[in-house]
């Protein structure tokens, strides 16, 4: 029997008037959503609402399906992609609004592992006892420069293009879903986040926060906290989820949100 420990958080931030980014968390915790909208202040938002909204509706009507989860969040982002798209058509002032997306799927009872999608710069972590991993691979020029060897590491941090978008939804030639299982044991800690998060924090600061706060809502209050005081440039968007297992001999105290997976 798997507990998972959930809990979601978004802030405008210290220097946006709006927050365009958006987040759903299932309350039953089968799956997780992050996206962070571009385009304007109504486009924005717009796109990332549509985003989350046709993903999550989707997965509700198909999980129960045969169909195998790598092809439902394949499915769900190219409709949340198509809607996107049809919005534009209707509301040409938005015509170039889009939105990254991030999704993790706990559908244990037909995989014995989740599975994530993602489009974009939204991120999806892992940490594991004192590590941790970034288990998305950035859809986004800087990325495929660093990976190519063009750039190193530290020269991407403060490049003035590590923000241009190589996919993301909300255009006609969007192309690339990357939809991937995702190994998970008890005792890990996911975090989908916007770059809101990232730009603001090292993988170090974030993974401490992590390892150090046990309560999932008070582990996501610190992360949004600490990219505030260290600028808080961005909308900032957490989801935290926490595998645990032998619930019989957990204490759960301090913790604000949880859900039994069989």
């Amino acid at each position: 029997m798997l507990k998972l420990l959930f809990s979601g958080m978004t802030d405008p931030g210290l220097v946006r008037s709006s927050n365009q980014d958006a987040y759903h968390v299932d309350p039953q915790g089968r799956f997780f959503i992050v996206a962070d909208g571009m385009g304007g202040h109504a486009g924005g938002q717009e796109a990332s609402n549509i985003a989350t909204k046709t993903i999550h509706q989707y997965l509700e009507e198909h999980w129960e399906s045969d169909l195998a989860t790598a092809d439902i969040l394949q499915r769900a982002l190219v409709l949340a992609n198509r809607e996107i798209l049809k919005d534009q058509k209707l509301h040409p002032d938005r015509g170039d609004m889009g939105t990254t997306i991030v999704v993790l799927a706990f559908r244990t009872d037909q995989d014995e592992q989740p599975w994530c999608a993602h489009v974009g710069d939204s991120r999806l972590y892992r940490l594991r006892g004192p590590k941790i991993d970034a288990l998305t691979e950035d859809h986004t020029w800087i990325a495929r420069a660093v990976r190519e060897g063009e750039l190193t590491v530290d020269q991407s941090r403060n490049h003035p293009w590590r923000h241009v978008l190589s996919q993301c939804l909300g255009r006609e030639d969007m192309h690339r879903i990357d939809v991937q299982p995702v190994e998970a044991q008890p005792g890990d800690r996911f975090l989908l986040c916007s770059d809101g998060l990232t730009e603001e924090l090292p993988d170090t600061i974030i993974a401490a926060h992590l390892k150090s706060i046990r309560a999932v809502e008070s582990a996501a209050q610190a992360l949004i906290n600490s990219a505030k005081k260290h600028g808080g440039r961005d909308n900032i968007t957490v989801v935290i989820v926490t595998l645990l297992l032998d619930i019989a001999n957990q204490d759960t105290t301090g913790v604000e949100t949880g859900f039994i997976v069989d």
